[in-house]
């Protein structure tokens, strides 16, 4: 398991992976949205991501390029958290490895721009996290 959060600590994370950091290569998307705040994307179909608000604070949703994902940013200190993708009522994110105090493997570029919008969304539904939680107080 392990633990993350952004710059201010308004939004903490709890990842549980399903095999050891060391053996995931985060995705490294070649957009600009995304190199501009230099993410590295780790998911794991079995793992599970609880994203959890402390009180006051907000989680920013950003959708830029096809406009199908929702990046996840601190609407106090502004840093991106992670991406989530919702369909049909259920929840599918990844995680931007920066929030994260472990190490990874070295991260593999990817080109989502190059998919069509379904290639896009099965990709999600295959790669990342489909236990996902977006806790909020209150």
């Amino acid at each position: 398991m392990l633990n993350g959060r952004c710059h201010c600590g308004d939004i903490a994370l709890t990842v549980q992976l399903s095999r050891a950091a060391e053996q995931y290569a985060p995705r490294r998307c070649d957009c600009d949205f995304c190199r501009l705040h230099g993410a590295a994307y780790l998911s794991d179909p079995n793992g599970t991501l609880r994203f959890t608000l402390q009180p006051g604070a907000s989680l920013n949703r950003y959708r830029q390029g096809a406009e199908q994902a929702d990046m996840l940013l601190c609407g106090r200190c502004g840093v991106l958290v992670g991406a989530c993708y919702e369909y049909q009522g259920h929840r599918y994110a990844a995680v931007n490895t920066a929030v994260l105090p472990a190490v990874f493997s070295a991260p593999e570029w990817a080109s989502p721009q190059q998919l069509s919008a379904e290639e896009k969304t099965a990709r999600w539904m295959q790669l990342w996290f489909a236990d996902v939680a977006i806790d909020q107080p209150g």
